[in-house]
């Protein structure tokens, strides 16, 4: 371990140097790239370092305990030379995570996909809950939603929705929602009050700047036609609607929000960008790892990861085994409980596979 860390602080010091130098100060994807780098280590370093100077204390403080010393003295350096060893503990364990690879999206922004599945219009219903929870999350984190695109249904649900969330870390906290969310409630649209089951699934992709994945021209396939709304009905006359494919992987991207073409071109070029990037990051893992399925549950998009049933006010995370009485507050954007809960897993895992791997 010790030896990794010195690696880390010897590539802090470099970093250091080249960034201070003008042809990297000059260099703008250089300079980001650096920068990030560098940001990322920063607490590790310290970290390390403080670890370095507690050892060093203690050293000095044992060596006065072989000197002739007062009894008052004596228990003093006694206490301290406890103190120091509760420190360099709780240091040691720090390093231990933060030597845990992290995963390179944590720091950025996230674009969510939503889909009313099983259940009709229930299940869009549903869709827009979810919509709205997340929403009121973000809110409370201080960061901004955007809309970018949404197919709405006549009693307010959404056949689907696609939103970006702006704001530092927010793909580490929500990274853990993709996957098929199903409730349990007596639909508002049944006026028998029978308990109905529907599904809605959730895609959570990290933003990917143009920097780290170039989409060329000559790869993508412009189309444009006439917005429409719900029901069918032509929301303008005007071929502002965009659907963009990328050939090389059939991927596709319709957007129609804006009425501007131009604004639905740069929303468009944001999710095919973030969903080719994510294939992409997806085969090149699968190759050597599990890192996707490590993290929790199966990773498996179309798995069962939570259920919210309404009449027992009850939230049950199924890949960590947590339940909440508590649906009310989580449907309101109140996540916190469960989102520590994952990441606390998460890491756990991580711990784990890296010290299997030493």
């Amino acid at each position: 371990m010790f030896d990794r860390l010195q690696s880390v602080e010897d590539r802090y010091e470099r970093l250091n140097e080249l960034l201070s130098d003008p042809e990297i100060i000059n260099d703008t994807k250089k300079l980001r790239e650096y920068s990030k780098e560098q940001a990322d280590i920063q607490e590790t370093v310290q970290t390390y370092r403080q670890y370095k100077g507690a050892r060093e204390q203690l050293q000095d403080a044992k060596a006065m305990l072989d000197e002739k010393l007062d009894a008052e003295m004596r228990e003093m350096v006694k206490e301290e030379v406890s103190e120091l060893e509760s420190q360099i503990e709780e240091l040691e364990a720090k390093m231990k995570i933060l030597l845990v690879p992290k995963d390179p999206n944590d720091d950025k922004n996230v674009i969510f996909e939503i889909r009313g599945a099983a259940g009709g219009e229930e299940a869009a219903l549903f869709a827009g809950t979810l919509y709205r929870m997340y929403s009121r999350y973000a809110e409370a984190q201080g960061w901004k939603t955007e809309l970018i695109d949404a197919s709405p249904t006549g009693l307010g649900g959404y056949k689907e929705i696609s939103f970006m969330i702006n704001g530092q870390g927010a793909y580490s906290k929500l990274k853990f929602e993709s996957g098929a969310h199903r409730v349990q409630r007596v639909p508002e649209t049944e006026s028998g009050g029978r308990i109905h089951t529907s599904t809605a699934t959730v895609v959570c992709l990290p933003e990917a700047e143009e920097f780290e994945y170039e989409i060329h021209e000559k790869d993508i396939r412009f189309d444009t036609f006439a917005s429409s709304g719900a029901g069918g009905q032509s929301v303008n006359t005007t071929m502002s609607a965009v659907r963009l494919t990328h050939l090389p992987t059939g991927i596709m991207v319709s957007i129609q929000d804006e009425k501007s073409q131009h604004k639905n071109r740069d929303k468009a070029m944001k999710v095919l960008r973030a969903r080719v990037y994510d294939k992409f990051q997806q085969e090149a893992q699968a190759e050597f790892d599990q890192t996707r399925k490590a993290a929790v549950g199966t990773g498996d998009r179309s798995e069962r990861i939570r259920t919210y049933n309404y009449p027992q006010n009850r939230v049950t995370d199924h890949r960590i085994g947590l339940t909440l009485q508590k649906l009310d507050q989580i449907v309101e954007g109140k996540l916190d409980e469960i989102i520590d809960a994952l990441f606390m897993d998460d890491q756990a895992r991580r711990l784990e596979n890296a010290a299997n791997e030493e």
